[in-house]
């Protein structure tokens, strides 16, 4: 049974759900500008929507609470001569919004703290307009296409126009205190965690990260090479962005960028989505390392887990009504008691706009403190001059999560240090490396050692102790012991060679045996004997010339000697050609003795059976000091062994401490 592979984690199951339609926001009337943009933004407690008004520029604020069908006529906030483009809210104000439009001006907005959009009329029951903006930001020379505020000071605000700039506004004193000339439209733009970088895509498909007090370039490099308009989004609170375009045969593309490298090109090269029309727009939420793609012209929302430059498709909320706005409201407006890590709303038809939340599914009602890290809270953690001043902090002051979930103030907490990924991967790189090679040291140790660590040490019944049964194992597999059992192999096959050479020349000199003349003369029946003997002796010196060789071979294919077998038993070789000699010797003598009538001639017959006697005790004498050697020599290779044994068993205090040293180094290496 083939399947597909899941990867472990706890945002697998993440789902999308929709809000019944009683609950959406209906009758809108929003933007068919063909601007990219958003076209909807929200804070958590309000909605603002590009609105499709004449006679100028408006936009809507709809508080998050009134649900339903809007009335006909609506109150707005009117201003700009040209149409929104885009809007904004103050992070740390939830009653401020900026807006942009085609006429080049940003306004600041206060929303009246008894707004409603349902029934914010005057006198007459009329809606009433919000007319009159808080400050007017002039400074763009053409239409002003995106506005961002800063994550962490407090009245700092980026804006891009169409006059190939990028600016960085001081709202206390509504000027424009830094300016990023570019080469061509500025399409996207994003902060990093704490505000001190900023990246930008371009129409003139460059990806550049800036940094903004220095009003200089960092890194840039070519980034999606299509027509259309790319995105940038900050990957939390680390060195990398994530970008999202078009391929030049017109492919959705996602990439992800080192932005000190960016001339590098996309880590993994670009991932391609599909051959959709729409723009992707990028959402990360840094509290839980996911990314959501929304495209424009399409109703489906990707989204992905994000984990050491690697991007795990997790699932999609699939929708038959296609979306061209699209807003995400801040961690601390989720429900964090039905485990909701994001809510975000789309627009349909562009006459309604549908809340969409993304729940992690459990089945414990108690707070999920996993899910739920700290998130940024609406204090801000700079003021305008101090950021300006050029001071910087590690990001956003943080609340609780836990605190809202139990609806209670809590303090806010300073953000952690900025992650370099690439320090990060480099560091576990060398750790597994340290790691491996730590392993390879223990596995290649030196047999004598004698620290060894404590891996290799298989048959150890206590932590640092071994048995003196494996302490001789390991010595009798040395490469000593094997020296020593050759050399005795070898001296005594030098014993046996000398052996046979004593057995061929007392074999000679039995053969050379002269018979008295007179006999030879005397009796004509012995010389035909001694011929016949003469005749024999040729097989004789045969059977004694082919047991030797088969002793030789059979000693060559023995295995080295071992101690069981010296002690066992003699060697059947050693009595192979002496056993020969000796049925020679039988079968001559038995030829031999009827034949003899005169009693001269019994002395031969006598002297032959104590020659072949006195043969046999010299054959078993010459076997014995092989074996009594050999066996001798064992004894004293055990007596060394043992005394290795009492120096290794002595030594076992002084190796314990050496490898518990071993091992607070290698756990200090696993740390690092």
């Amino acid at each position: 049974m083939s399947g597909k592979f899941v990867r472990a984690s706890k945002y697998r199951h993440v789902f999308g759900q929709a809000t019944k339609k009683e609950l959406c926001y209906e009758n809108l009337k929003i933007t068919k500008n063909a601007w990219d943009s958003n076209i909807i933004t929200t804070n958590g407690k309000y909605l603002a929507c590009n609105w499709d008004a004449s006679g100028g520029g408006a936009f809507a604020v709809i508080p998050l609470s009134e649900v339903g069908k809007a009335p006909d006529t609506v109150p707005l906030f009117r201003g700009h001569k040209g149409p929104v483009l885009d809007t904004a809210f103050n992070p740390f104000n939830e009653q401020q919004v900026v807006s942009c439009s085609d006429d080049g001006n940003i306004l600041l907005w206060d929303i009246p703290e008894d707004f409603s959009f349902h029934n914010y009329v005057d006198e007459n029951d009329n809606p009433r307009d919000i007319v009159e903006p808080t400050k007017v930001l002039s400074g763009h020379k053409r239409k002003v296409g995106h506005v961002a505020f800063h994550p962490c000071a407090e009245n700092v605000l980026a804006s891009c126009s169409l006059d190939y700039t990028v600016k960085i506004w001081d709202l206390e004193s509504g000027e424009a205190k830094i300016t990023l000339p570019h080469k061509d439209l500025v399409t996207s733009f994003a902060f990093n965690y704490n505000g001190s970088l900023l990246a930008t895509t371009s129409r003139d498909k460059k990806l550049r990260i800036w940094d903004l007090r220095e009003e200089k370039i960092i890194s840039e490099g070519p980034g999606h090479s299509g027509a259309k308009p790319s995105r940038v989004v900050w990957v939390g609170n680390t060195d990398r962005v994530i970008t999202t375009g078009f391929s030049r045969l017109s492919d959705r593309q996602v990439g992800m960028w080192d932005v000190k490298n960016i001339e590098k090109g996309p880590i993994g090269g670009f991932m391609v989505i599909d051959a959709s029309s729409g723009v992707l727009i990028p959402v990360f939420d840094e509290s839980n390392n996911i990314l959501y793609l929304a495209g424009k012209g399409d109703g489906n929302i990707r989204y992905y887990e994000y984990d050491n430059d690697e991007l795990y498709e997790l699932s999609q909320f699939p929708s038959t009504d296609a979306q061209r706005g699209f807003a995400w409201a801040p961690k601390t407006a989720c429900n964090v008691k039905e485990n909701e890590i994001l809510r975000c709303f789309k627009t349909v038809n562009d006459s309604s706009i549908e809340p969409v939340s993304f729940i992690v599914p459990r089945k414990s009602e108690n707070f999920q403190e996993d899910i739920y890290p700290d998130a940024p809270s609406h204090k801000p953690a700079l003021s305008a001059a101090e950021w300006f001043s050029g001071k910087n902090v590690n990001g956003p002051l943080l609340v609780k999560m836990e605190a809202i979930y139990e609806g209670k103030q809590s303090e806010v907490v300073e953000s952690k240090p900025a992650v370099s990924v690439s320090e990060v991967k480099k560091e576990a790189k060398a750790a597994k490396e340290k790691e491996k090679a730590a392993s390879k040291e223990a596995k290649a140790s030196p047999q004598h050692d004698d620290v060894k660590p404590v891996e290799s040490s298989t048959s150890q019944d206590v932590k640092g102790y071994e048995s003196p049964k494996d302490k001789v194992g390991d010595v009798l597999k040395s490469d000593k012991v094997d020296n020593l059992l050759n050399k005795v192999t070898d001296e005594s096959d030098d014993e046996d060679s000398k052996r046979l050479k004593q057995d061929e020349e007392k074999d000679e000199d039995w053969e050379e045996v002269k018979k008295p003349e007179s006999l030879k003369e005397s009796t004509p029946e012995l010389s035909e004997k001694e011929d016949y003997i003469s005749k024999l002796k040729p097989k004789a010196k045969e059977m004694k010339e082919e047991s030797k060789a088969e002793s030789v071979k059979e000693e060559s294919k023995a295995e080295p000697v071992k101690t069981e077998e010296k002690k066992s038993s003699p060697s059947p070789k050693l009595e192979q050609p002496v056993q020969a000699k000796k049925d020679v010797k039988k079968d001559v003598s038995k030829e031999i003795t009827p034949t003899l009538d005169d009693p001269k001639e019994e002395e031969p017959k006598k002297e032959s059976p104590r020659k072949e006697d006195s043969k046999k005790e010299e054959s078993k004498a010459t076997g014995a000091p092989t074996l009594r050697s050999t066996v001798d020599k064992l004894a004293k290779l055990v007596e060394s062994l043992e005394s290795q044994v009492v120096k290794l068993t002595e030594a076992n205090a002084d190796k314990n401490s050496k490898i518990d040293s071993l091992e607070k180094k290698i756990e200090e290496l696993l740390k690092k």
